[in-house]
């Protein structure tokens, strides 16, 4: 490990001092400068993640795929998304703009002798050990994903934007990062601000991010896959999820859809909102088969997701 560690510093070391360094010089952007190297090291976990996903998970489809398209062009714009989303790593740019204003709000009210409370103050047992207080972290991180994705099926504004995401009708793994980027920025900024207030540390938000995002692209996966009676318990699969993306039952009934659980399906289960099916249906939403057009490519997307938004599409 200590040896891995230390090749991707020097990686880090190397494309900081050769590329960004100068560039920023050529701009006159040194004030950037510590900015800009947490920024490549974050581009570089991004290169990462897509390749791995482009590796492992573009193996797993090809063995087993639900279906198999001749035209793979639609999926070509959720490779842009992707892209765009890994290199610049959304939830973490907005994580970091965010902290310190919130360290420079625990400064003022400690002055003012007020202590902020903590989730590790309330529960020290619960956040004795780095893995338990990581794994404390997942699961409330997790539980707030639930809920927001409830909401963003719930409120017809938000499901304006969201509709990008589900109007794929050729899911990948790549369809993980296919969303309207004004839903990303609501989202992560939720996400960032709970982590912040509840004391989630940089390091932290960072693996959570990750492990999150893994989990994300292997459930949008064109796998015939499920983990079985137990293990669907425990970590949403690409059957579990793709129930989600269904015609017909990922935003619809009393509920707005089914299995909204990011990682842990154990939150559909306790409010009523997983739905069970062995079968891989097709994906898509429901108007698309009336002819409702959602756009092919990357800005016709975000153009019709904001007229929607405005009620004029």
């Amino acid at each position: 490990m200590d040896a891995l560690a230390a090749v991707w510093a020097q990686l880090h070391a190397v494309l900081f001092e050769a590329v960004v360094q100068p560039l920023l010089f050529r701009l006159g952007m040194v004030t950037w400068l510590e900015a800009a190297f947490d920024a490549t090291e974050i581009f570089l976990i991004g290169v990462f993640e897509i390749a791995v996903l482009a590796i492992v998970l573009g193996a797993l489809e090809k063995w087993r795929p639900v279906e198999v398209w001749a035209d793979r062009r639609p999926v070509r714009v959720d490779v842009v998304y992707t892209l765009l989303v890994r290199l610049g790593v959304l939830p973490l740019a907005i994580f970091f703009l965010l902290l310190p204003l919130v360290d420079g709000l625990d400064g003022w009210l400690r002055m003012h002798d007020f202590i902020p409370p903590k989730l590790e103050d309330a529960f020290p047992v619960l956040f004795a050990h780095p893995f338990a207080s990581f794994a404390a972290y997942l699961v409330i991180i997790d539980f707030v994903l639930y809920w927001l994705h409830r909401w963003q099926h719930r409120f017809e504004w938000w499901w304006a934007l969201h509709a990008v995401h589900h109007s794929q009708r050729e899911m990948t793994f790549w369809t993980d990062d296919r969303n309207h980027l004004l839903d990303m920025v609501i989202v992560d900024a939720a996400l960032a601000i709970v982590s912040l207030l509840i004391g989630v540390a940089p390091g932290q938000f960072v693996a959570i991010v990750a492990v999150t995002r893994a989990v994300e692209s292997l459930s949008h996966a064109n796998l015939r896959l499920s983990f079985g009676r137990v293990g669907d318990w425990l970590l949403v699969s690409p059957r579990f999820h793709r129930v989600h993306h269904a015609i017909g039952l990922g935003h619809e009934g009393s509920t707005m859809g089914h299995n909204f659980a990011v990682l842990f399906p154990i939150w559909d289960r306790l409010f009523a909102t997983a739905n069970l099916t062995r079968e891989f249906p097709a994906t898509g939403i429901r108007d698309q088969l009336r002819g409702r057009d959602y756009g092919q490519g990357f800005w016709r997307q975000q153009w019709l997701g904001l007229k929607r938004l405005a009620g004029q599409a």
